[in-house]
């Protein structure tokens, strides 16, 4: 789609936002009403962290759970797909990054294990918006931009999650920051707008929401919970992390949000010194795979733990149930506080 789609579409006078979702139940809105969720809460589907018993937890809540297919086999999604299934009969996702050369045959095996709601994300959704697109089914595509969301609503996606440059983990190269784009997109878009990146506790749900998003997606938060596999180096990093204590590496490789450690400052370091990608991969190595050794073996040095900016944000380690009760608990304060203001 070419920019000047996008120019004209402002031209002719998208939707005016009148605020329809700030001040009111956080029950009472439309993505609530498409997923069949009780919070308008999505539980992002992070790569090795995000198994059937987050996704479980999340939707037993009264969010919406998502199994991150990104670091599973064909079998393992599917195996965590009917674990998520024979343990609750709320709805939950599975999140498949367009990256993934199988990506089709990994959405195939999930709808044929019995999958309602699908989170594609890290690539263009065209190929696979055709085998997912059933009746009976849920599509929603994670985008980093304006142009993007309104290409995933004409390949005909049910919602779409606008993901801001706060976001930890595969960062879009136009650094677009959750601020902005949230409402850019909620004008440019008719169907629901799900808000991501750097968005860690109630008074973040309210702001995007009075931006105009239906509802939002965390993920960093969700790591540091007990019913998440993480390693629990990984989770008390998060916690103990500060305001500025995470940074983005690989601008000439695939840009990647994570926590500073050894291994980051390395790649930093040599970045700012103008390293060629071959002098890149090369601090990268072949001979583990750094995500992994981050998320299971908590590799504190050596391991790239991917985390957003709202790392600041996270002081503890709660169940997801009692997560979501805090989060539903702090947006209706911060509504509270600016009908006060009012």
């Amino acid at each position: 789609m070419k920019l000047a789609v996008v120019r004209q579409y402002r031209a002719a006078g998208a939707k005016k936002y009148q605020s329809p979702n700030m001040g009111g139940d956080m029950k009472n809105n439309r993505l609530c009403g498409l997923l069949g969720i009780e919070h308008p809460i999505i539980q992002a589907g992070m790569v090795w962290v995000s198994d059937w018993r987050l996704a479980l937890a999340a939707s037993e809540a009264g969010a919406l759970g998502t199994i991150g297919a990104g670091s599973m086999t064909v079998e393992q999604a599917v195996e965590n797909i009917r674990k998520a299934q024979e343990a609750t009969a709320k709805p939950f996702a599975v999140n498949i990054p367009m990256l993934r050369p199988d990506a089709a045959q990994v959405g195939a095996a999930a709808m044929e294990a019995g999958a309602k709601i699908f989170i594609t994300s890290a690539g263009n959704p065209a190929k696979i918006v055709p085998l997912i697109k059933r009746p009976d089914n849920i599509l929603i595509h994670v985008v980093p931009s304006v142009k993007g969301a309104i290409k995933a609503e004409a390949e005909g996606v049910d919602a779409v999650i606008c993901e801001g440059y706060e976001a930890g983990g595969h960062n879009s190269p136009f650094e677009t920051a959750t601020l902005p784009l949230v409402p850019q997109v909620a004008d440019a878009v008719k169907i629901p707008v799900v808000a991501a990146g750097g968005i860690a506790d109630g008074r973040g749900i309210a702001a995007v929401m009075a931006l105009g998003a239906d509802g939002a997606q965390l993920g960093t938060r969700f790591i540091a919970t007990a019913e998440c596999p993480a390693h629990e180096n990984y989770k008390k990093l998060i916690v103990d992390s500060l305001d500025f204590d995470t940074c983005i590496i690989g601008r000439k490789l695939n840009m990647l949000r994570v926590i500073r450690n050894e291994f980051a400052k390395r790649m930093e370091e040599a970045e700012k010194k103008g390293a060629t990608e071959e002098e890149l991969f090369k601090i990268i190595g072949s001979e583990f795979n750094r995500n992994r050794a981050a998320s299971w073996e908590g590799d504190i040095e050596e391991g790239a733990f991917q985390a957003g900016q709202s790392s600041g944000l996270v002081r503890d380690v709660p169940t997801v149930a009692e997560l979501v009760g805090r989060l539903v608990a702090e947006y209706d304060a911060a509504v509270g506080s600016l009908k006060k203001m009012g």
